[in-house]
C-alpha cells in the first residue's frame, strides 16, 4: 500500500548520518516536510537531486521547510556523502528498506533499482504531493513549488 496525497505519513525512527536516532515525531506538527527516497548515495542522478536540494535549502529554509533524504545507504555512507558534497540536511539511513516499505515507494528497473519519490507533508504530518519519477532533476522544483504553495 502506498501514502498518497491526503494520508498522514507513518510515524519511523532510524539513524542519521552521524549513527544518531532521528524519529520523524520529533518534526510533526513543526513545519512542513520534504522527504525524499532516492536509489543510492553518490550515484550520477542521486547525486544530481542531492546537490539541487543542497542549493536551494535556503529557499526551503526560508519557508520553514525541512528536507530529508532517505535510501538503503549505510549512516556512514550518508556521512561521506553529506561531507563530500556539503548536504546542510539530514540523510537517513533505511536499512532493510522498511521506512521506503511503510511509505510503499516503488522500485524501478524491474524491481531492481530503488525507486525515486519525493512526499510533501505538511506541518500536520498530511502529504500534500507525492511525485514519482526517476528523472532527479525534477523533484527539487517541485518540491519547492509545492511548499510555496502550503503558505
Amino acid at each position: 500500500m502506498s501514502i498518497k496525497v491526503g494520508d498522514r505519513i507513518p510515524e519511523f525512527e532510524t539513524t542519521d548520518a552521524n549513527g544518531a536516532v532521528f524519529s520523524i515525531t520529533s518534526l510533526l506538527g513543526k513545519k512542513p516536510l520534504v522527504i525524499y527516497f532516492y536509489p543510492k548515495d553518490d550515484t550520477p542522478g542521486c547525486t544530481k537531486e542531492a546537490c539541487a536540494f543542497r542549493d536551494s535549502y535556503e529557499d526551503f529554509s526560508d519557508l520553514g521547510a525541512e528536507i530529508i533524504g532517505i535510501s538503503g545507504d549505510s549512516s556512514a555512507s550518508h556521512q561521506e556523502f553529506a561531507s563530500r558534497y556539503k548536504l546542510p540536511f539530514v540523510l537517513l539511513a533505511d536499512k532493510g528498506n522498511t521506512i521506503r516499505k511503510q511509505f510503499g515507494v516503488p522500485t524501478n528497473l524491474l524491481g531492481l533499482l530503488p525507486g525515486r519519490v519525493t512526499y510533501i507533508v505538511d506541518r500536520a504530518g498530511i502529504v500534500r504531493l507525492v511525485f514519482n519519477s526517476m528523472n532527479a532533476s525534477q523533484h527539487m522544483p517541485k518540491a519547492l513549488e509545492a511548499i510555496r504553495s502550503m503558505e
